[in-house]
């Protein structure tokens, strides 16, 4: 099958089906330009419906999943599209890229390039478009529409100043600003009996702005819920090797932590969580020893498999059922290197949490000892019903020194998969 070119404006029939539609930026990073890749579901006029009508880094699956941010890593982001389960009223599909915070125009890179792929995952689209010359920092890269029953892909390549937050106001989603100061109310007469009007409460603006924990702000405290804080989502994504192509794993630890080997050249994290309940219980959840838990009953933590050939490229995913908040004492979340020589640095590794109606948690592994082969990453804690985020970020030999420090107080054995 040939792979159809467009050029910015042209346009080509896509089948109905599940589509993979990949965006490249050339070159791939540059130096403190950080670049949004997004997606819009639009009606016939041009509007998402609502904020779940957005798909980015900050809610990757919204809605019942029919667009999904599969991939999102420096220079390259995947979505996948199930057009047979596209809500009746969405008649477009807008991706989008914007350069964080304006700190810099599309004209700094070269080309950015889109390429469509069917359910078979054979390229039939592709689209360069050039970003020489260009001054904007905000760009609607390409879009899927409905035309008379038929889907088609569109190259845009066009675009306005101003980055994420006025690209989403363009399409209609409401996007919150830095709160305001708070200001005292006026004092009531003593005279006065009229009953004071209670506000209506309105739908919380979705948030845009990623925040890093780091060694400056470590904390973060997030208000208690009367209906608890929904799903968390903990996801641990990295470079697992020096070509940023998939490694596949074999079975053995190693770097200090049970011992074994493993093949050279990838690198392969995976992602875990010691527990304390309120009631004292303590325990882990983790591949090893096939301990994935459960999402809807106890322990309320679930881990979404495990990527065994490291081919998964949105890495790996821990849920935290947040309806339950009462039900916790404290989650430490953890990283260890299962495969591959222990180099933090060279994993590029990322742990976001995300907590709904809240701006995403980024907490960046790439400063560790290259002798030790695990990170406790962040520590949740509940205080008083609040979710209080501490970045953690302190390396050890293994499960056991790391459960001393933390005084968790379980038994480790040698384990594998």
């Amino acid at each position: 099958m040939s792979t159809v070119q467009l050029i910015a404006g042209a346009n080509a029939p896509v089948p109905k089906e599940t589509l993979s539609i990949e965006v490249k930026l050339n070159p791939n990073q540059l130096a403190g330009v950080e670049v949004d890749i997004s997606a819009f579901l639009l009606t016939a006029q041009g509007k998402v419906r609502g904020d779940d009508d957005m798909v980015f880094y900050g809610q990757p699956r919204p809605g019942n999943g029919a667009v999904a941010l599969k991939s999102n890593t420096a220079g390259r982001a995947e979505f996948e599209v199930n057009l047979n389960s596209l809500p009746s009223a969405i008649e477009k599909v807008a991706f989008t890229a914007t350069i964080h915070e304006n700190r810099q125009t599309f004209g700094a890179f070269q080309e950015l390039t889109v390429t469509l792929k069917n359910a078979a995952q054979q390229a039939i689209i592709e689209a360069k478009l050039p970003a020489a010359g260009m001054k904007e920092s905000a760009l609607i890269l390409g879009e899927l529409y409905l035309r008379q029953g038929q889907w088609k892909f569109r190259a845009v390549g066009q675009g306005f100043a101003g980055g994420l937050k006025p690209l989403a106001e363009h399409f209609g989603v409401d996007v919150s600003d830095p709160a305001p100061a708070p200001i005292a109310p006026a004092p009531i007469p003593k005279a006065a009996h009229a009953p004071i009007p209670q506000p209506v409460p309105v739908p919380k603006p979705i948030s845009l702005t990623k925040i890093t924990l780091d060694k400056a702000k470590p904390t973060v405290s997030l208000d208690k819920k009367a209906e608890g804080f929904g799903e968390i989502r903990i996801n641990l994504n990295w470079n697992r090797n020096n070509a940023g192509q998939p490694a596949p794993k074999s079975g053995g630890l190693l770097g200090g932590l049970f011992g074994g080997g493993a093949r050279s050249g990838g690198i392969d994290l995976d992602v875990g969580c010691l527990y304390e309940l309120q009631n004292g219980t303590v325990s882990a959840i983790q591949a090893l020893g096939n301990r994935f838990g459960a999402f809807n009953q106890d322990p309320y933590i679930e881990l979404q498999g495990d990527d065994r050939t490291g081919a998964v490229k949105e890495g790996e995913w821990l849920r935290i059922n947040g309806q339950h908040w009462t039900h916790f004492k404290r989650i430490l979340i953890y990283a260890f290197i299962y495969e591959g020589v222990p180099n933090w640095a060279q994993t590029d590794g990322v742990v976001t949490i995300y907590v709904p109606n809240e701006a995403p948690l980024e907490i960046r592994l790439t400063e560790g000892s290259n002798s030790l082969g695990m990170c406790a990453t962040v520590l949740l804690e509940n205080i008083n019903g609040s979710l209080k985020v501490n970045r953690e970020v302190r390396y050890f030999r293994g499960h056991q020194d790391m459960d001393k420090a933390y005084h968790w107080g379980l038994r480790w054995t040698s384990g594998s998969k």
